[in-house]
């Protein structure tokens, strides 16, 4: 993934960069014991020059055991051209590593999993990692939205960056691993809607299918939690002692500690991650990595153009992909299984000719089914701005994690222990209701996500989310000092957007515009939320820790009174932050709903052999970063794909 200079520059970069001042570090004086460092009150057990030498014997056991995952990986198997699968998979992403690999179990069925990107590497799967992932172009597709004046207007161009991963893992070896399932309302929604076998009662067990919860009070609710699955579920080996201070004034509030992922939902807790043994669990390492079976193929570095169909019988037979600028047709007796992702997946269904007919006559693509692809995109935002400064080294900054003559970096590279297992730097979690916050047993609207730092603290986050310049001479300054951070995330926003294609060229990327805070509800609940976090760090409990909130804005919304209505709309339009959730541009619903592009079963309405499976299918998005219920809607999806072929017997 990079070059040894590449991979060698984190070390040293303490070197270049100023740690906080003297001065700061000195002005804690509350009558509170000081830390001394994220590890307590006392100084580091170990020398600086042991760090140093433990840091070069761990990073070169680092660099073996990355080789040693390669070698377990799934090879790379260019199919000949013309050649002949059961079962064809686009995408082995969260939802595609999982239905190759189930499909695969039966040993009479062969399956070729497509995928655009090279092969997840061991660096990706560090988990404080994932800030410096995203703009990675071999690894990420850099998608943009259309500009805008109603939201990022604190972006460059007024665009939002929108991160995918183009990787064996897809997104899930990108995102930050929160794992989450959602409210069990979500699913009974989607039933409600018309999509018979997706209310929670039918996708429960699946959740404890995949799932390998290794926390070890969870694992005795047998009712709720899994312990057999392929997907590692825990907490971060590290916790910081500001996610203890915000788990406390979650008490202070009346809010109880809950297993999210339990029998219920509303409160305080520590980060579930996709992660085993301080690792990210991927798709791919959860599915593929170790499982070599002759009658599964990969084919990496291949991009699908489209998907081939009989016209006449609106059959979907095949799919032309690229690589090594080569052409391949290859063909699915069975089926062909698209899950490509929430943009990827109405690219190809309208280059293919599924889609709205009108803007697929303009490009001159002739129409096999008139559709809504592309509509009811949605997706989870949270304001970025709150920032709260700190007086003790409590947040994890750049400048001490990479100093190698502190032990961070080496407890990580030796025991897999430490701070670079935070969950790319989040923490804490509470679902909440903002409208009725006494509601302890209903269902959430609204998430706050804590930081072992803040978005202005760490340099990478700027990049990341394309923040201009006023918003960099403003704040960057922050990256020298401790700092705290929350993101209020609304989890059922009611505005939707959409995605059409530009251009018939599959390598250019589709327009996409997001549509955020377009209905008023959505800006009324966020507005709720903020002040909510704000009311969190005012507990008792974080004013402890010397929490001081940070309030300057940009100069936009200096005009509007602070506290008001208007001062937080207008910021909430400025650091407008996609939580990466896209879905639902491929609906799901009967084939009653005009609006839905698959039915329950995700089989593409009107055609014949094709079925997508990936967020892209959510009607309504969940109250939940959605990877662990796209690992559901995969593991179930290949149930249902085996039923109906007569390899699975109820």
């Amino acid at each position: 993934m990079c070059s040894i200079s590449a991979c060698v520059l984190p070390f040293v970069i303490f070197l270049l960069v100023p740690g906080p001042s003297t001065a700061q570090q000195s002005r804690f004086s509350n009558g509170q014991r000081r830390y001394a460092n994220l590890y307590g009150y006392t100084n580091f057990n170990t020398t600086g020059t042991e760090n140093l030498i433990d840091v070069v014997i761990g990073g070169l056991n680092f660099l073996r055991a990355n080789e040693q995952f390669q070698e377990n990986a799934q090879p790379d198997v260019t199919p000949k051209h013309r050649s002949k699968y059961d079962f064809i998979v686009i995408g082995a992403g969260t939802a595609g590593a999982t239905i190759a690999s189930r499909l695969s179990e039966i040993e009479d069925v062969s399956v070729l999993l497509i995928e655009a990107g090279p092969e997840e590497t061991l660096l990706m799967d560090v988990p404080i990692l994932a800030n410096f992932l995203q703009g990675v172009e071999s690894i990420d597709w850099m998608y943009e939205t259309e500009p805008s004046e109603k939201y990022c207007r604190g972006m460059k161009g007024h665009k939002c960056k929108w991160p995918r991963g183009k990787v064996m893992g897809g997104s899930s070896a990108l995102n930050y691993m929160i794992a989450t399932r959602g409210n069990w309302r979500d699913y009974d929604r989607w039933a409600e809607l018309g999509n018979d076998g997706w209310a929670f009662k039918d996708v429960m067990d699946y959740f404890k299918k995949l799932e390998n919860v290794e926390i070890p009070e969870l694992r005795k609710d047998e009712k709720h939690r899994g312990t057999n699955g392929p997907v590692s579920v825990d907490n971060p080996p590290f916790r910081s002692p500001m996610v203890d201070a915000f788990l406390e004034g979650g008490k202070e509030l009346g809010y109880p500690l809950v297993d999210y992922n339990g029998e219920k939902q509303i409160g305080f807790s520590y980060i579930q991650s996709t992660m085993h043994r301080g690792y990210r669990m991927t798709s791919n390492r959860a599915y593929l990595v170790g499982k070599k079976r002759r009658n599964l193929h990969v084919t990496k570095m291949s991009m699908v153009h489209r998907i081939l169909f009989d016209k006449q019988t609106k059959r979907a037979i095949g799919v032309l992909f690229v690589k090594n600028n080569r052409m391949y047709k290859i063909y699915a007796d069975k089926e062909v299984i698209l899950s490509a992702g929430a943009i990827g997946s109405p690219q190809l269904l309208m280059l293919s000719g599924i889609g709205p007919a009108e803007h697929l006559r303009e490009l001159g693509i002739d129409v096999i089914r008139d559709a809504r692809v592309g509509d009811n995109l949605m997706d989870h935002i949270a304001y970025g701005g709150l920032t709260f400064l700190l007086d003790q080294p409590m947040s994890i900054t750049t400048f001490d994690l990479l100093n190698v003559l502190k032990p961070y970096l080496r407890d990580f590279l030796m025991d897999r222990k430490g701070p670079a297992t935070t969950s790319g730097g989040c923490e804490g979690i509470a679902f909440v209701d903002v409208d009725d916050p006494k509601n302890r047993d209903g269902s959430p609207n609204m998430e706050l996500l804590t930081l072992a730092n803040s978005i202005h603290g760490i340099g990478m986050l700027y990049d990341n989310f394309g923040l201009d310049q006023e918003i960099r001479d403003k704040f960057s300054w922050i990256q020298n000092v401790y700092s705290w951070g929350v993101f209020p995330m609304i989890l059922r926003p009611k505005s939707r957007g959409w995605l059409r294609l530009r251009s018939k060229d599959v390598n250019v990327h589709p327009k996409i515009v997001a549509n955020y805070l377009s209905h008023p509800d959505d800006v009324r609940v966020l507005v709720k939320g903020i002040r909510m976090a704000i009311q969190v760090a005012n507990t008792e409990a974080m004013r402890k820790m010397g929490l001081r909130f940070y309030n300057r804005t940009v100069s936009e919304c200096e005009k509007y009174p602070f506290d008001s209505d208007s001062y937080w709309e207008c910021n909430l339009r400025t650091e407008t932050l996609t939580i990466y959730h896209y879905s639902g541009t491929c609906k799901m619903g009967p084939e009653s709903d005009s609006t839905a592009v698959v039915d329950p079963t995700l089989k593409v309405i009107g055609i014949k052999g094709l079925r997508v499976a990936d967020a892209s299918i959510m009607p309504e998005i969940i109250s939940a970063h959605p990877n662990i219920p796209i690992f559901m809607i995969a593991e179930k999806l290949s149930d249902m794909v085996k039923r109906e072929w007569g390899y699975l017997n109820d």
